[in-house]
């Protein structure tokens, strides 16, 4: 057997390339959209990719499903089950509970595990030739290391009511079905730390069946369903906005996209106009540099492992944007965003030169340190607002600070105040450049980034409240 995890650290997203050397087949399971490298792959090792697997509908990526099959001819294989509501739009071959997919020597057992969502399944695997018994099970967003998956997106992102606590039942029930599990049988999820799909997921790759029953919270309430279900579903993280959109275009026809665009450059003319036409500038550069000086009316996203996430905060799928970034940052950052669907980009400028070279003018960041940020406080003549999520502002934060999460303060302008000083932080300093630059785009003059934010405060002994 051939195996190789595919991991995707800015999404935290797992996907597999499983085949069968003596046939030359192979199958990938949760294909991410850029499907270059599983192609790179099946051409290194002599493979031909006649299977594609996907564990649910997912709703933190858009599934490369599509695309490999277009490019490869493979077969996809999808859940069948869920019931009305949850069926796959395209053509498929459909998977229900217990049955089993061949793939040369080895087969693929789908167990039904919903929970996470209705129709989500599970890949019991065995290698026939070394052993007659189940070695390896991927479970997407059912079991993670540590953690299990949620059952409120689905309310909470795509705005399906009532679906959160029947997800946790499930969620109880399948929980039992893996219980049932050999010990030994090797685990690898969906996801991995950082991922939005569960609460407390670990940083190592894989477990197995009996590390989890004895270390995952979730075994530890094997007799208490009410209290399996009120663990579950508390103080589980803010949901990407773009989710509700992954959502949708996983089960329904879309275009595919089978390579990495090549991005135009743009003159300072063709800057100049799309700005003036409201078209949005991402700036990626590191949130030092933009406070140096950056475009008026720029975002300010960094190009790390966290910018789809927050890009699919505040794009609009039917809007073109720009990007601001130096040319070696390209695929990558262009990979990125094609993983979440965000393909409408207008073009790119390299720097802020296109900008100053034909005498545009810069605007800086008011970034002020610890000691500023104390002095500010101690006049109480300004608003503090803490720009991290509901659940970490919850476990600690500085005293008489405000609560507005980043991916919603558009929607919360009126919260922000106007005629007195107002000072933004966060837990490291990224949210709260871009609340800055998103503040300093919609015409606020009054804001103070606390850059060193909740790490600064903690590391210094200052005190917060819970």
């Amino acid at each position: 057997m051939f195996f190789q995890h595919v991991y995707d650290k800015s999404l935290a997203q797992a996907s597999y390339f499983i085949g069968c050397q003596k046939a030359g087949v192979a199958a990938v399971i949760d294909a991410k959209r850029d499907v270059d490298t599983y192609l790179d792959i099946a051409k290194a090792n002599g493979m031909k990719i006649t299977h594609i697997f996907e564990t649910h509908i997912h709703a933190d990526f858009l599934a490369g499903s599509r695309e490999l099959a277009a490019l490869t001819g493979a077969d996809m294989y999808l859940s069948d089950e869920g019931g009305p509501g949850w069926e796959y739009d395209f053509e498929h071959i459909g998977l229900k509970d217990g049955q089993k997919v061949q793939l040369g020597n080895l087969t693929f057992e789908v167990l039904h595990t919903p929970g996470h969502t209705p129709e989500s399944i599970s890949f019991l695997l065995t290698d026939n030739p070394a052993s007659d018994k189940p070695v390896m099970l991927f479970t997407g967003d059912f079991v993670f290391v540590g953690d299990i998956g949620r059952p409120d997106l689905l309310e909470k992102a795509a705005g399906i009511s009532g679906t959160a606590n029947d997800g946790a039942l499930q969620m109880y029930a399948s929980i039992n079905k893996f219980n049932a599990l050999a010990d030994y049988i090797q685990v690898w999820p969906g996801h991995g730390a950082g991922s939005a799909c569960g609460k407390a997921l670990g940083a190592v790759p894989s477990t197995t069946v009996g590390y989890e029953k004895a270390r995952n919270w979730a075994f530890q309430y094997a007799n208490d369903e009410p209290g399996f279900v009120k663990y579950l579903l508390e103080d589980q993280p803010e949901p990407p906005k773009y989710f509700a959109m992954m959502k949708h275009l996983n089960k329904a026809v879309r275009p595919l996209l089978t390579e990495v665009p090549k991005l135009k450059q743009l003159s300072a003319a063709e800057l100049n106009a799309a700005m003036v036409q409201g078209i949005k500038l991402l700036d990626t550069r590191n949130k030092v540099d933009f406070a140096a000086g950056f475009i008026p009316g720029s975002y300010n996203i960094q190009g790390n492992n966290a910018f789809a996430t927050w890009a699919g905060w505040f794009l609009k799928y039917d809007e073109q944007f720009i990007l601001l970034a130096d040319e070696s940052q390209l695929d990558d950052l262009t990979r990125k965003l094609m993983r979440i669907g965000l393909d409408n980009i207008y073009g790119y400028v390299p720097s802020i030169a296109t900008w100053t070279d034909t005498g545009g003018n810069l605007d800086t960041a008011n970034v002020v340190s610890l000691a500023q940020a104390k002095a500010m406080m101690a006049t109480n003549n300004v608003q503090v607002i803490d720009l991290r999520g509901a659940a970490e502002y919850n476990a600690g934060h500085i005293a008489g600070a405000e609560n507005i999460f980043i991916g919603t303060l558009p929607d919360y302008f009126d919260k922000v105040n106007t005629d007195r000083k107002v000072l933004i932080y966060c837990q490291g300093g990224d949210r709260a450049t871009i609340g800055y630059s998103i503040l300093a785009k919609n015409g606020f003059k009054n804001i103070s980034n606390f850059s060193g934010s909740i790490n600064e405060w903690a590391n210094a002994g200052e005190p917060l409240v819970s």
